[in-house]
């Protein structure tokens, strides 16, 4: 990411990227952070913020830094924009309230061994390959098919499910008005389809009900719960993108990882003790969520910039991540660092729901492709394609060749 000065002032220039430049954005966090760690945008009419106290302080203020991205009563509201993600208290804390029994300690207990029939089965069908796509053999079939289980719907839709996704969470390939104009357009479309597509769920669930989350959401409003159907339908939505993106994107950038510091993978595989301290490094150094969006509900001084009341912030994690002020040496990878604070699920109210499963889906799937394939390495056929999304961080695939 290319950057000018101006007065002193260093801004961000919005020019199409190399794919080396998306995948490594790191070296232009570095110069924001030491130059202008907040900073207004004024093509993008946001600010952004780069280091790490002051991405702390905007995802922990809620008081201060709104999650509501509502539109105005006069603008298209979208299910997904009455989901957890997008509101405040009091509303949130009710509605998290009646969803958290899925994601308990004990639920996520009870989901491993199911976890790892689902990825024992998907390494079964790879056992013939030389070859595998990380992504779409392994680390995008799992969180989806887990994701598609808790919320009772069929599996056989997983692809349906994965092409919505990457529409909704891509970026633009460049910055000229047609194709954000298209963009934007194919986003609402996949919204629609999204949209009507867990409105007749919830539909055949009123009359069929399950064990699924969807069917305890439409349990709780018959008991007389403030919850609307469109909130329902924003929820799964949000469980669906959530869950499915974040979760393939920790288990192929764990792998990506591992291929270009081999030294890490060689002693991962001698002390496997070191998973999960080696899936929070990944967490950190490869944050598949690099940045969020609030929105400011009263002035404030951050970092000496004054902020005003209903302006736009992005907090940029993936850059907080790399701040030397609270990470020693963080531009190395470090499978046993500690203490490693990363904010890669966020902070405060809007901690991801869904981070638990999140981690017991990687460990499983990762513990169980380096007991198999303690050889791998990178295909002779691989090409380094990363995710277009500014918010979100990993690769459209990895080649990996099993044995070498």
């Amino acid at each position: 990411m290319k950057t000018e000065r101006e007065n002193g002032i260093v801004r961000q220039v919005n020019t199409i990227q190399t794919k080396e430049e998306r995948f490594n954005p790191f070296s232009w966090y570095e110069e924001m952070r030491n130059t202008a760690p907040v900073q207004w945008d004024e093509e993008r009419q946001v600010w952004d913020v780069f280091h790490y106290d002051g991405v702390k302080e905007v995802l922990e203020q809620k008081n201060i830094f709104s999650s509501d991205r509502r539109p105005p009563q006069n603008q298209r509201q979208t299910a997904l924009g009455t989901s957890l993600i997008n509101i405040d208290p009091p509303k949130h804390a009710e509605m998290r309230a009646l969803v958290n029994k899925a994601f308990t300690p004990k639920a996520m207990k009870a989901w491993e061994p199911k976890i790892a029939r689902i990825t024992n089965e998907l390494l079964q069908e790879v056992e013939h390959l030389e070859d595998i796509d990380i992504v779409e053999h392994l680390s995008y079939p799992l969180p989806v098919m887990v994701i598609a289980d808790i919320l009772g719907v069929p599996i056989e839709d997983q692809r349906q499910f994965k092409d919505w996704s990457d529409i909704i969470v891509a970026g633009p390939s460049n910055n000229e008005r047609e194709t954000l104009e298209k963009l934007q357009q194919e986003k609402m479309k996949a919204n629609d389809e999204l949209e009507t597509y867990f409105y007749r769920i919830i539909e055949e669930k009123r009359t069929r009900p399950g064990d699924d989350i969807i069917s305890v959401l439409l349990q709780a409003k018959e008991e007389g719960k403030q919850l609307t159907d469109e909130e329902i339908v924003g929820f799964s939505i949000l469980l669906l993108i959530a869950g499915n993106e974040t979760t393939t994107n920790l288990i192929s950038n764990t792998i990506y990882c591992l291929m270009e510091d081999k030294a890490s993978f060689e002693r991962l595989k001698r002390e496997k003790e070191l998973l999960p301290s080696g899936i929070e490094e990944v967490l950190r150094y490869r944050s598949p969520v690099q940045a969020l969006h609030r929105i400011v509900k009263e002035d404030v001084t951050l970092a000496g910039k004054k902020l005003k009341a209903g302006e736009h912030v992005v907090p940029w994690m993936g850059s907080a991540h790399r701040d030397a002020e609270y990470f020693e040496d963080p531009e190395v990878f470090k499978i046993d660092r500690k203490p490693n604070v990363h904010m890669a699920f966020g902070r405060g109210i809007h901690f991801c729901l869904g981070a638990p499963l999140a981690r017991i889906e990687a460990k499983i799937m990762l513990a169980e492709l380096i007991d198999r394939y303690p050889q791998m390495d990178w295909s002779p056929s691989f090409e380094l394609k990363p995710i277009e999304s500014t918010f979100v961080y990993g690769l459209k695939e990895l080649l990996i060749r099993k044995n070498v």
